[in-house]
Order: C-alpha cells, then sequence, then structure tokens
C-alpha cells in the first residue's frame, strides 16, 4: 500500500489525496462572485461532487463515520481548544476569492444519482437541493477559516439562518449537470455571510437556477461557544459592495426582529385590514361576534395547515452528532409544499425561501413535530410558514427548532385564506409582510 504525505498530513488513501487535492484546486481558483456565470464544460472532471464535499467535511472536523464511535470522536475534539485564537486579531485576513467554490452535481453525467434528486413531476426534488447547499455552505466557511498547518479545524461551524433563496425556473432538470458556487460575502467576530448560486447546464452553458445566503456561526470544538472567525478583506470596488451589502442584510435581519408581531403590535395599516377582514366575515342576519360566514372562494386558516412526525435516526446526524440542518430544511420544505398543494389545489412551484431561523439544535432520538400553516395567499401565490419544535418524553415540554418561511406559485389562482381568531391574524400579517418582501426582491 503506497503512503502519502499530503501538506503534512500523512494517508494510505489515495482517492482521499485525490479528492482533497481537488478541492484546494478549487480554493486558488479566482472568485467569480455574484455577476460571474462559468459556462461551457471545460475544466468539469477537476471539479468535486457532493460526496467529496461531505467526506472532505469529516475530515476537517474528524468526525466518525459511524455512530457507535462518534462519544469517542467528539472526546477528541476537545483537545483543539488550545487552538482557538484569543482575539479576531490574532487571526490572518482573507480574501473573497480565498473561500471560493465551485461544485458539480453531475445529474446528466452520472444518471445513477439522479434517482435520489428525483420527484413524481420528473424534476429535481428542492428539498435535496437545500441539503446540498446547507453541507456546501459549511465547507466554504471552513474553507475561509483554514489554518495550513491544522488537518482539524478547532471550529465548530453550523448554520445559523437561511437569510434568502430566491430561484429564476420553475423546474430543474433531473438529466443535466448542476454546478454550485459560493464565497463567503461578509464576516463579523463570529458570524459568516456565504453567498451560493444554482446553475444548470443547458446547450453547453450554465445557466442561473437560483442564488441563496446564508448566515453561518463558529463555535468551539464542543460547539457549546462562540469562536473567532478570520476578518475579510474586500479587494475592489465590487467586493466593497458586496461586504456592504452584507452588512446591510445584518440590519435588515435585526430591524425586521424589532418589528416582529411578537414583540410589536400591528401597524395601525395591518390593524384596518384585520378589521375589514373581520367585518367581511359577520352574519349580517345575526350581526353577532360569534357567528362569522366565510366569504366566497375562501379557506378558513384552520382549515389550511398540515402536520407531520418525524423521528431523529442517527442517519441523519451532521458531524457534530446532531440532526443535519438539511435534513430539517428538506422535511420542512416538503411539508411546506404539501400544504400548498392541499390549499391551491394544483401543483406549487417554490418560489422564495426566506428567514429560516436555526433556535435550537435538535438532538438524535428526538421527536420532531412540524406544523405547515397557509398564512396568506394573493392570486397564484401561496405564503406557507412551517414550525418545527421538538417533544421531550422525559419532561414532556414542547422547544421550539425552526420557523421555515415558504414562497410558492400555483398553477391556478388560489383561496383566499380568514383567519377568525387574533392569533391567526398575526399569522396572516407576519404571512403578509414575508410575501411583500420577497416579490420586492424577485
Amino acid at each position: 500500500m503506497k503512503i502519502t504525505y499530503f501538506r503534512g498530513v500523512k494517508t494510505k488513501d489515495t482517492k482521499f489525496f485525490h479528492s482533497v487535492y481537488r478541492l484546494c484546486t478549487m480554493w486558488k481558483l479566482p472568485s467569480f462572485l455574484a455577476r460571474t456565470l462559468t459556462s461551457g464544460t471545460s475544466g468539469l472532471p477537476l471539479l468535486p461532487d457532493m460526496a467529496e464535499v461531505r467526506s472532505r467535511l469529516r475530515d476537517i472536523v474528524g468526525a466518525s463515520t459511524n455512530w457507535r464511535d462518534h462519544v469517542q470522536a467528539m472526546q477528541e475534539r476537545k483537545a483543539l481548544h488550545t487552538l482557538l485564537a484569543k482575539r479576531q486579531e490574532d487571526l490572518p485576513p482573507r480574501r473573497m476569492k480565498d473561500s471560493y467554490l465551485e461544485v458539480i452535481l453531475p445529474l446528466g453525467s452520472q444518471p445513477q444519482i439522479r434517482e435520489k434528486y428525483l420527484n413524481v413531476y420528473n424534476s429535481v426534488r428542492f428539498g435535496r437541493i437545500l441539503e446540498d447547499l446547507d453541507s456546501l455552505g459549511v465547507l466554504i466557511c471552513y474553507t475561509h477559516t483554514k489554518q495550513e498547518m491544522q488537518p482539524r479545524s478547532p471550529l465548530s461551524i453550523v448554520t445559523a439562518l437561511v437569510d434568502k433563496i430566491n430561484l429564476h425556473k420553475k423546474v430543474v432538470h433531473p438529466d443535466c449537470d448542476i454546478k454550485f458556487t459560493g464565497n463567503v460575502s461578509w464576516v463579523g467576530k463570529t458570524s459568516m455571510e456565504v453567498k451560493m448560486h444554482m446553475l444548470q447546464l443547458h446547450d453547453g452553458d450554465y445557466c442561473p437556477v437560483l442564488d441563496a445566503t446564508f448566515v453561518m456561526v463558529a463555535r468551539d470544538p464542543e460547539n457549546k461557544r462562540p469562536a473567532f472567525v478570520n476578518p475579510l478583506i474586500p479587494e475592489s470596488p465590487e467586493e466593497e459592495e458586496i461586504f456592504k451589502q452584507g452588512e446591510m442584510n445584518k440590519l435588515k435581519r435585526i430591524d425586521f426582529s424589532t418589528a416582529s408581531l411578537l414583540k410589536m403590535a400591528p401597524t395601525a395599516e395591518e390593524r384596518n385590514i384585520v378589521h375589514d377582514i373581520f367585518l367581511n366575515t359577520l352574519d349580517t342576519r345575526t350581526v353577532s361576534f360569534r357567528s362569522r360566514v366565510l366569504p366566497p372562494n375562501s379557506v378558513w386558516m384552520e382549515d389550511a395547515k398540515l402536520k407531520g412526525l418525524q423521528i431523529c435516526h442517527p442517519q441523519e446526524r451532521n458531524i457534530f452528532n446532531r440532526i443535519f440542518g438539511g435534513f430539517l430544511m428538506r422535511k420542512a420544505f416538503e411539508l411546506g409544499w404539501a400544504t400548498a398543494c392541499s390549499c391551491g389545489g394544483s401543483r406549487p412551484f417554490i418560489v422564495s425561501v426566506d428567514d429560516i431561523m436555526f433556535q435550537r439544535p435538535v438532538e438524535v432520538g428526538s421527536l420532531l413535530l412540524l406544523s405547515g400553516q397557509v398564512c396568506y395567499t394573493e392570486k397564484n401565490y401561496i405564503q406557507v410558514r412551517v414550525h418545527s419544535e421538538v417533544y421531550d418524553a422525559d419532561t414532556r415540554e414542547h422547544h421550539t427548532t425552526n420557523i421555515f418561511h415558504f414562497t410558492f406559485i400555483s398553477e391556478n389562482e388560489v383561496p383566499r385564506v380568514v383567519p377568525k381568531t387574533y392569533g391567526e391574524s398575526m399569522l396572516y400579517l407576519d404571512g403578509k409582510r414575508h410575501f411583500a418582501a420577497t416579490m420586492k426582491e424577485i
């Protein structure tokens, strides 16, 4: 057996060597950022695929491939505490192109992997794309923070927020290669914004399919406390603009959270909307607060929801032995899609995903309860909110883990959802806010 030394790491695995070499080749590529779309098929053999992305993540963290070994693997990570920086100023600054990666999803050139990505409409399952984006976003952040002399990273990098995913196409074909690109676009003290783009090969050119913005946070080796990350230095006016946009995105999130209907009363305009809905549902024969009538082409909000349960098995764990964030997004999306399909009566297409906040990790063995609610509709559009919580069988307590917001467009015009209670009215207004923000961007 041939033993290979790669950047000071001893390995007998030549497959691993070539995988790492290809990833390192991507680290050295110039950044095309959000404005550049590479085309053609030249260089495709050099691009790593999603399997290599996940393999590389396990190598960076030192994660076990067997569930029975996960406790020992996490114990070994404790020794990496000494490698953490005491101040951000102690870490070398990085450029946007330092974290730039390209990854291939060879649906066209490797037909054997299509089954995993195929849905009943003969297009690509968007939930699988969410999983891939989550894995790639984490690897991009590890690329930004990598230290040449450290084969394993002391950082635990996890997804904190999916800020926005906007789609340019309704349908993603299952028999054409897909390429993902991305890089770190903004950095705080312990957090990083990652911009990713997905393109699909058509007639020799890669055409844009979606743009995604994720926010990742760095924590210590045991994933308990925040950890500093390398600062980011823009090199051009264009990169300065991208960096400023990242700062603006952060401020927008703060403003949106501050104005949350869980904290602040609705605006005067929103109060009028709710009151008009109430008046339009009064029974004119009784004129009673308790007697309500559903307007034509409408559905009560309480009748526009679905629920699901997921037992969290070890197979769905991430490199830190919690449930993989991409898996949670896939399950939430599938329930959201089913909720929109049930309400609209025809096939819905995803338009946008926004403001997915990962509030707490989901442990292996948890009972994951998902609740999908259509909270706003307008013409062919359906705004769905999916609430995710874990149930602790020992304490019988429920804890929210995630809130997901999906915007769908249906093939046909959909019924209007009508709230009955004050709580439903707040969900209605929140959905209307998210829908308005999405329409403003697209």
